[in-house]
């Protein structure tokens, strides 16, 4: 696939994000994906494997959120095998607290599925808003 293509995979994945649906987005996730979170804070660290994503990531995380979470593309540059998203999550936390934070995903593709996920976002924010995981 070309960048362009996975530029337009990951657009309609986020026109279902901006909507709350999340299911395209994880099929975008190749079986041996990589979400590397950046900085120091718990949640910080490289989870391998979309099992692993989905269940030490998203499902600690999304049990976390008392409504749906939605995330706003704000601008796709695509480039080789990578597409950068700059994108705004939205969503309260069961304990009130707002948790929309801004996020830069670095993704790199290969054979029409994303294989890695960096991602760079206001670490401050998640050390106030969400609990530790685990």
């Amino acid at each position: 696939m070309t960048s362009t293509d996975n530029k337009r995979l990951l657009q309609a994945a986020f026109a279902a994000l901006e909507r709350g649906d999340g299911t395209l987005f994880g099929e975008c996730m190749a079986d041996d994906f990589t979400w590397t979170i950046i900085g120091t804070t718990p949640w910080s660290r490289t989870y391998s494997g979309k099992s692993t994503v989905q269940r030490e990531l998203f499902r600690p995380l999304f049990a976390q959120f008392a409504g749906r979470y939605t995330n706003r593309a704000i601008r796709f540059i695509a480039e080789d095998d990578y597409v950068v998203v700059e994108c705004r999550g939205n969503v309260t936390t069961k304990s009130g607290q707002a948790y929309n934070n801004s996020y830069c995903y670095v993704c790199r593709f290969a054979n029409g599925k994303m294989v890695e996920l960096t991602e760079y976002l206001d670490t401050a924010l998640v050390e106030k808003a969400l609990l530790t995981p685990g």
